[in-house]
């Protein structure tokens, strides 16, 4: 195998969201036993059951109005669209961020992740990531020729913070590690790092001369009232050393519009600039006139999507906390739960596998996010209620069959 087969191996799309063909059926079967029940791909949100910020098509649509206008775009973004949503970040944030020099729009958060990894590793780099924590950030690491020096997080040991080992990211930085990525709140588990670890993050970064990247994709869909502390916010780090990546796409359900945005290091902003000339253009034209919607969703609106996620993760958490075997924590932010199995008698693929197959529900196993995670599985809890709760009986059900 050459590199550059052997770098695309690496990869892998197998698991990644929405890969799963939509099955439409209302009948599943388990082991020869018929079982009602709606198939569920718990892999991504379904903007089925959430539906996108009321009015964004209408956005669009004035987008498509506007021409060649909007269609043609600065590489960066329409100075308008960025100038518009700059204002609000910088109202959410608590921080300034300069539409022209600072800031940058994408296709999707997904975007602005390969272009900032991208404009920020080179071949032999060492990079500090999560374990667990966005599949993305290892294989993009691994893409640029960087070297992963995973720093752990643990997330069973306190629901007061994330559980980040911040000893062992100072000992990263102290042996040449100059780029920590991650996401809060975290991606698999759902945790939100306390106002201590960011703090704490900033004044390492600080120390020693290091880049952070930020993924605040799913800040807005906090629970019960928790803090969340953006590390852009904090008056410790050079704010040339930091990038915060943020996006409407999951929360207010539009992902299918493919947009992302990032802020920061205006030496960072320009390299994205620069690769997503060559990788993309710009992000869709007419899509980028959808972003005048977000943050301006109707009074009352993400309070009710709020509300409509947290009744659903409670009802999953208490069907797994009732489950013999099964370890998971309360989600605090997003909608992804990562509960750990009990021993099974089979691999955690192979379980993933026979639960697509016998029980029509899809879920992303662990090790995508870490390889110790042999025995954890992610869900995204944005779907139907009702066939929510019904899919996470299903996989109870299978566990039992496959309990060692």
């Amino acid at each position: 195998m050459n590199l550059v087969e052997e770098k695309f191996k690496k990869l892998g799309a197998e698991y990644a969201p929405g890969q799963e063909v939509r099955q439409s059926t209302n009948e599943v079967e388990l082991r020869g036993e018929k079982i009602p029940g709606t198939p569920v791909d718990f892999s991504h949100g379904d903007v089925d059951a959430f539906e996108p910020i009321p009015g964004s098509l209408d956005v669009f649509i004035e987008g498509v109005h506007l021409g060649g206008k909007q269609a043609y775009t600065e590489y960066r973004g329409s100075k308008m669209i960025r100038e518009n949503v700059a204002e609000k970040l910088s109202d959410y944030t608590g921080t300034t961020i300069n539409a022209d020099r600072n800031f940058i729009i994408t296709p999707g958060t997904q975007g602005a992740l390969f272009l900032a990894t991208g404009s920020t590793i080179s071949r032999g780099d060492r990079v500090a990531i999560v374990v667990p924590d966005y599949f993305a950030n290892r294989k993009l690491v691994e893409y640029f020729d960087g070297e992963i020096v995973p720093i752990q997080m643990d997330y069973f040991k306190t629901d007061i913070s994330a559980g980040l080992d911040l000893t062992q990211l100072e000992d990263a930085f102290k042996a040449g590690v100059k780029l920590f990525l991650f996401s809060n709140p975290n991606n698999p588990t759902g945790v939100i790092y306390s106002k201590d670890e960011i703090r704490r993050i900033a004044e390492l970064a600080q120390e020693y001369g290091a880049t952070v990247i930020v993924d605040e994709l799913y800040s807005r869909q906090i629970f019960e009232g928790r803090t969340y502390t953006h590390l852009c916010a904090q008056n410790i780090v050079d704010p040339e050393n930091v990038i915060t990546i943020m996006g409407p796409s999951k929360t207010e359900s539009l992902s299918g519009y493919r947009l992302g945005v990032a802020f920061g290091s205006d030496k960072i902003i320009d390299r994205m600039e620069k690769l997503q000339a060559i990788v993309s253009l710009r992000a869709g034209g007419y899509s980028q006139a959808v972003l005048k919607s977000w943050f301006a969703e109707p009074d009352g609106w993400m309070r009710e999507r709020i509300y409509q996620h947290q009744a659903i993760r409670d009802d999953l958490l208490a069907k797994l906390r009732a489950a013999e075997g099964f370890k998971v924590r309360a989600t605090e932010a997003g909608s992804y739960l990562f509960p750990r199995l009990p021993e099974l008698d089979v691999s955690i693929n192979e379980f993933v596998k026979i639960l697509r197959l016998q029980a029509a529900v899809t879920v992303t196993p662990g090790t995508e996010f870490g390889p110790q995670f042999i025995d954890s599985f992610r869900i995204n809890f944005s779907q139907n209620h009702k066939a929510a709760v019904d899919a996470i009986e299903r996989i109870i059900k299978v566990v039992e069959e496959y309990r060692k």
